[in-house]
């Protein structure tokens, strides 16, 4: 199979599993998807149990004049079996459009943290419409007021009587991360760490697809070029709440995410999402350089280089701020974290195909 159908494959394989949230059912069959590829490549996979609390949303809507508009709970703020008060006031239900991005700013926090609501209703204001969820950054420890999301559309006006409700359980359960080790010939060189999350809040195709891709191509190529120094690919979950997996990952190999610790190479969300742009995120040269030329090799030259300066989002900035070494393909989407993120509309399999072949060809040579 040439490696555009290879890409197609795992695209309409990772499609038709379902939604992919963090410890549910989705998740679990993407997991074992990804250790049974990599196993058919002759990979000795190991996987990586971490325990967690997942949240199963129950009753969730906000109530007006005695019509109900469904929700989804924010996942990291705490539930309620009713909160009433007048939408759009202080000291009511306070009414924010945010799109997904918005969890990555300061105003966001500042929002949740204010004190002067009850509670917070997110109308969803994505590129496009629909349930573009926000990550819980935070779900290991609620905060702020009772929180839901709504879809785009119900227009609210300030001062109308609502009443809101979020119900949730909590479920001791496991999440798993996909762990893959080629040992090099050297291994007195620092190890590379090739990852990329596998979790999310739906199938989240183009979202979460190129990067699994890119993780499969360069395993391959590492299989067919064994390395001098050690690899890692991992394909984590918890992505979405709060990087739960990359936590664990991190936690039983201590320091390789500080200076002088593993190198990095981040396979983010976003990749070859049809119509989007793709970005290489890294203060180190070096390492921006190599990924550039590779991309550039293969045909699919980023389309932009982000400022060195720039702290990333995602499992790279939690890499970034203990001072590791990293670099980051990331892309954008206009399906991101929307339900309609599916196979075949959202992605650009030629590109995917293409970015996956550079940025394997540029950890292979940082691997010499």
């Amino acid at each position: 199979m040439v490696q555009q159908g290879r890409a197609a494959a795992w695209l309409r394989a990772w499609d038709s599993q379902g939604p992919h949230r963090t410890g549910t059912e989705g998740d679990h069959a993407g997991a074992d998807w990804v250790a049974a590829e990599a196993a058919a490549m002759g990979a000795a996979v190991t996987v990586e149990s971490f325990l967690f609390d997942r949240l199963d949303p129950g009753e969730c809507y906000l109530e007006i004049g005695g019509a109900r508009i469904a929700g989804v709970p924010v996942f990291d703020a705490p539930p309620t079996s009713g909160v009433v008060g007048q939408l759009g006031v202080p000291d009511g239900i306070a009414v924010a459009g945010l799109a997904p991005w918005a969890v990555y700013t300061g105003e966001y926090r500042r929002l949740r943290e204010a004190g002067q609501h009850r509670a917070l209703v997110i109308r969803c204001s994505g590129a496009k419409p629909g349930l573009g969820l926000l990550n819980a950054e935070q779900f290991r420890t609620a905060y702020g007021a009772p929180s839901i999301h709504i879809d785009t559309g119900p227009i609210l006006a300030d001062g109308q009587p609502a009443r809101l409700v979020s119900e949730s359980v909590r479920t001791r359960t496991e999440a798993r991360n996909i762990v893959v080790t080629v040992k090099g010939s050297d291994p007195a060189h620092p190890p590379v760490v090739v990852m990329t999350p596998r979790s999310s809040w739906w199938q989240s195709t183009a979202e979460r697809g190129g990067g699994l891709v890119c993780w499969l191509e360069t395993l391959r190529a590492l299989l067919a070029a064994p390395p001098a120094c050690d690899v890692i690919l991992t394909a984590n979950s918890g992505h979405e709440l709060g990087h739960l997996g990359l936590d664990d990952f991190c936690a039983r190999r201590q320091g390789w995410d500080q200076p002088g610790g593993a190198v990095w190479v981040h396979y983010g969300a976003n990749i070859g999402a049809a119509g989007g742009a793709l970005s290489v995120v890294s203060p180190d040269e070096a390492l921006r350089g190599a990924m550039r030329a590779a991309l550039t090799e293969a045909g699919q030259p980023p389309d932009t280089m982000a400022p060195t300066t720039l702290v990333p989002n995602g499992e790279t900035r939690d890499i970034h701020h203990t001072g590791g070494r990293y670099v980051t393909l990331v892309g954008t989407n206009a399906w991101f974290h929307l339900p309609d993120d599916r196979w075949p509309d959202t992605v650009d399999v030629p590109a995917i195909t293409r970015v996956a072949a550079g940025a394997a060809r540029m950890v292979v040579g940082l691997t010499r």
